[in-house]
């Protein structure tokens, strides 16, 4: 049910028009960011995270809110930035954003008031920061978040079925700051704000820039092949994401040139993790936790997260498919128990909150509180993942402050449940038995979601995922668990179709053990090839780039559409699809076991 919410004063809200500025006192303000999301002042969206960071230095903060991008005027609505304009494209890459894995129009907009499809333009990023060159030309214009971070290098984009230039030259923006953000951010304010040129500022991490003159080569700099040589090449392309995937660690990672054409994208190593004591500084900012005032429907992203707790930033698990790892880093970033538990204290005491916590946790939750037991070792580690193909031996996975944090959770005042609804890692939770007992038996209601994606080890392979074996073993715990605390629950899969090395046999196969274990799917996620993964890597190449091996790869709608149905062999509307997809493999001998003896048309 929805909850209702008091009304809000816009003053307690950063700017977002003209006359909301000038309420403060500013006729000039230092900073504008620019959004494809509507403006949410909750932590969980990133825009508003950072713009409350810069207002807490001190600085005149406004942010304009999925601008109409047809006109430069609405980009002109809070005036001149005396520093610069921020760009984002919102919390989703805008094609990932408005196009389903088939390529077909969405019709809703989970981060636009209403659910309104529309709202921001296709690759947004682009056409917003032409849209302000064109209102203010000698104002810079600096482009960030998740649609820029994973676009920064010449990229295979799904939805044009071709290699695209990077999104900083695309967008002729002055600047580009990926991943989190906040200390590229902040710094080049504090150069800013001590009079050094922004065209000088070059050498902050975590930033990328355009420029004419080719730099100078050495030991700490890594050329890719270039954007023309990638496009041409697919060998090239999986050579380039090899190179650059081994200069993700901020501990010794080196600088990325990449020529297109007559210029070249400088790309600085990333940015330093944040310290535990600056990530609870963050959540400590004035947010309202709510939407601006200025909204009268209902922004879903935000009913999703309202009573939400993030714990941490980052994930180790190293996931083929997933971007989390390349936008928040390895290195998982941890806020303090005290940080935490005032928050769950501060959301209790608002007026709308009815006594359940939504979720407490972060990309993956039971990675709170880890880390690396070998800190010279991991300066130079330059594995993708801590977990595949094996759990690293430096890997710190002591449960004692996860398991101790959700006990202290459920004891704050006014708090009456805790939901865990973040993913885990049950190939991590083998060696976390305190973590799983209080999960299982405190919160959990009724039905646990993980994520295995598959149960073929071939496929698991390809996407960097523990098998089957391991997957078994945790519905046994799992089940054990939560007959030890008398309660009858249930394990809710989900799975990723059409993924590259998956076959309908193999999909045949992960559909029989669900049958076998009498488990049943309800959501199938079609793989998309999102800008920037090793997955789109193999997509886009057919080869594993660190391997060279060739991939399996479903390419037709109509074969990925047969994939899906497979796991939904129990719907009866799909039973068509999977006899025809049993028998275009040559497994119809399945059908028995599948659909019983007598249901194999």
């Amino acid at each position: 049910m929805k909850q209702a919410r008091p009304k809000q004063s816009p003053s307690r809200f950063l700017p977002i028009t003209l006359s909301e500025a000038k309420a403060r006192g500013w006729n000039e303000l230092d900073v504008i960011f620019v959004s494809g999301d509507a403006y949410v002042d909750h932590p969980s969206f990133g825009v508003p995270l950072l713009a409350r960071l810069l207002e807490s230095k001190g600085l005149r903060v406004g942010i304009i809110p999925q601008p109409d991008w047809r006109s430069k005027e609405p980009f002109m609505a809070l005036g001149r930035p005396r520093l610069f304009f921020a760009v984002a494209a919102g919390a989703m890459d805008s094609m990932v954003a408005h196009y389903t894995p088939a390529r077909k129009l969405r019709r809703d907009d989970a981060y636009t008031p209403g659910n309104r499809h529309g709202t921001r333009p296709n690759r947004a990023t682009i056409i917003y920061t032409s849209r302000l060159k064109e209102a203010y030309r000698d104002v810079p214009v600096v482009i960030g978040g998740i649609e820029a971070s994973l676009r920064r290098f010449a990229h295979y984009d799904f939805w044009e079925d071709k290699v695209r230039r990077s999104a900083l030259i695309d967008a002729k923006a002055d600047l580009l700051i990926y991943g989190m953000g906040e200390s590229p951010l902040l710094e080049l304010v504090q150069r800013l704000q001590k009079g050094e040129p922004f065209s000088s500022i070059r050498d902050i991490r975590g930033t990328a820039y355009p420029t004419s003159a080719a730099p100078e080569t050495g030991p700490d700099l890594v050329e890719l092949p270039s954007y023309e040589e990638v496009a041409a090449d697919k060998a090239a392309y999986a050579r380039s994401f090899r190179l650059l995937s081994g200069e993700q660690n901020p501990g010794c990672a080196r600088t990325v040139v990449q020529r297109h054409a007559q210029r070249y994208l400088v790309c600085n190593p990333p940015a330093l993790p944040l310290s535990g004591q600056a990530l609870d500084a963050l959540y400590a900012l004035p947010f309202v936790k709510a939407p601006h005032p200025g909204y009268k429907e209902t922004i879903p992203a935000y009913e999703q997260i309202r009573n939400s707790i993030t714990t941490h930033r980052g994930c180790f698990g190293g996931c083929a498919f997933c971007a989390i790892t390349h936008h928040q880093g390895k290195t998982i970033q941890s806020r303090s128990e005290q940080s935490v538990l005032q928050e769950l204290e501060r959301l209790a005491a608002l007026p709308w909150f009815r006594g359940s916590v939504s979720d407490l946790g972060g990309p993956t939750a039971n990675m709170f509180g880890l880390s690396c037991g070998n800190p010279e070792a991991g300066a130079k580690c330059r594995r993708d993942s801590c977990l595949f193909p094996k759990i690293c031996k430096n890997l710190v996975t002591d449960d004692a402050g996860s398991s101790r944090l959700l006990a202290k959770a459920r004891r704050i005042s006014g708090v009456k449940h805790v939901a865990v609804s973040s993913g885990v890692r049950y190939d991590l939770m083998e060696r976390q038995p305190r973590y799983l007992r209080e999960l299982v038996s405190h919160h959990v209601s009724g039905l646990l979601k993980v994520a295995p994606e598959h149960l073929a080890d071939r496929v698991t392979s390809v996407m960097r995922k523990p098998g089957h074996d391991c997957f078994d073993r945790f519905r046994d715990s799992f089940q054990k668990e939560s007959a030890k605390a008398g309660k009858r629950q249930y394990i809710v899969p989900y799975f990723i179709s059409g993924h590259p090395g998956c076959t309908l046999s193999d999909m045949v196969d992960l559909a029989l053990m669900l049958k076998r274990w009498g488990m049943r799917v309800e959501q199938v996620q079609d793989f998309t090839p999102t800008p920037g993964t090793l997955s789109t890597c193999i997509y886009h190449t057919g080869v594993d780039p660190f391997t060279g091996e060739k991939v399996y790869v479903a390419r037709t709608d109509r074969e990925k559409g047969l994939q899906k149905s497979l796991l939904l062999y129990h719907v009866p509307e799909e039973r068509k699809n999977c006899l025809a997809a049993l028998k275009e493999c040559g497994r119809e001998d399945a059908a028995v076991e599948l659909f019983g003896p007598n249901n194999r048309r």
